[in-house]
């Protein structure tokens, strides 16, 4: 079916886990309004997102975070085209407050609604903003909740290649960092220290899937770190009992259009340095993240040259990992291949990626009703 839109600009709304966002793009790629409104603070005591306290969240801050959107984008909802809306994968409460939204928009208005898979949405922000990616590419999406990767045959065609077995990467960073009582999110505290620590101080070894896939397995990991604290207490002695690392404020990363809490890789510069770590914990830090990292990179190799992808891309929250990026650059020079990284501000969730994948929907014809509910569980 054809596209009727009566305009190119898109509304995007997402409220798949704790961010609540909203976005208005011309087209697939000009970001005129990117607006994340974080609900870090909420969930920090508690060491994780917590989904009822998120779902009342969202419905108290996403009337202020369209509005805004739109303020910023100089754009009315009778100028829109459509509307896009994360229906999964994610918390069916925290979902179903940006879909009765959207739902509610497009009735009034008249306009047609996209259904966005929430895991497409973080590949298509790799496609925000190069002219052109060279396909297929192999793409890895990893973040607090989801660790995948995808082999991207062409705009809207995916091949789902792997997918974690247990824990996302992110969530074993966040693990990690709440055991030792450095705070939540615990991604970018951890990439800090990390680079302080000798990453072969602690001999970690890698999970190894019996049925030889390229799946994914972090508890192991997990559980490795947790055995060494138990076997090592004197190395924890005068460590913080939680919150944050001393005078830890994350940078605000700066695009046209764009505002917000940034991904939780985006590491800022502490005020005063980390509390009084020990060097036998930066190193574990640096260990743990050392053998995460590369298990990342080399299994991203590997699905590459299986399925000779011309490109390699990367997507969500621990995309802004300095190792990770410094690694993956390594690798794409290794293979001979272009390598594709969204701006901080896109890693994290984000409502421009689904505007962005909602304006292709539409331009297809490819149209949500009224009816549209959320999926926890989608898979793409």
């Amino acid at each position: 079916m054809a596209s009727s839109l009566k305009s190119d600009l898109i509304l995007g709304i997402e409220s798949s886990c704790d961010e609540t966002a909203a976005a208005v793009l011309r087209g697939p790629k000009q970001i005129l309004s990117n607006v994340i409104a974080s609900q870090v603070p909420i969930h920090r005591r508690w060491g994780g997102v917590v989904p009822e306290l998120a779902s009342r969240q969202h419905i108290l801050s996403i009337d202020t975070v369209v509005n805004d959107a739109l303020r910023q984008s100089g754009a009315g909802l009778d100028e829109l085209g459509g509307i896009a809306v994360t229906y999964g994968p994610g918390l069916v409460g925290s979902l179903l407050v940006g879909i009765s939204v959207a739902k509610a928009i497009a009735l009034v208005k008249g306009l047609p609604l996209a259904a966005v898979n929430h895991i497409e949405g973080h590949i298509q922000s790799i496609f925000i903003e190069p002219d052109e990616v060279p396909l297929p590419m192999m793409a890895l999406v990893v973040s607090g909740g989801h660790t995948s990767l995808y082999l991207v045959e062409a705009q809207g065609r995916y091949r789902a290649l792997a997918h974690t077995r247990d824990d996302a990467a992110g969530e074993a960073y966040d693990k990690v960092a709440k055991l030792l009582g450095l705070g939540y999110p615990g991604g970018p505290v951890i990439d800090r220290l990390a680079r302080s620590g000798d990453p072969k101080a602690v001999e970690f070894s890698r999970p190894r899937m019996t049925d030889r896939t390229l799946d994914f397995s972090f508890s192991g990991l997990k559980t490795a770190v947790l055995r060494w604290v138990q076997a090592h207490p004197e190395a924890l002695a005068g460590e913080p009992a939680g919150g944050p690392v001393a005078g830890f404020e994350p940078r605000m990363a700066s695009l046209p259009g764009t505002t917000g809490r940034p991904p939780s890789g985006d590491v800022g510069e502490p005020a005063s340095p980390a509390g009084e770590t020990s060097q036998q914990v930066l190193d574990l830090l640096a260990s743990f993240q050392e053998t995460l990292v590369s298990y990342l990179v080399d299994h991203t190799v590997k699905a590459a040259r299986l399925h000779s992808a011309r490109s390699l891309g990367m997507a969500g929250g621990v995309a802004c990992n300095t190792l990770l990026r410094e690694r993956m650059r390594d690798a794409g020079s290794t293979l001979g291949l272009p390598v594709f990284f969204p701006t901080p501000i896109l890693t994290t969730d984000n409502a421009a990626m689904i505007a962005s994948v909602g304006w292709h929907h539409l331009q297809r014809g490819q149209t949500a009703g009224l009816a549209l509910n959320s999926d926890p569980a989608a898979r793409l």
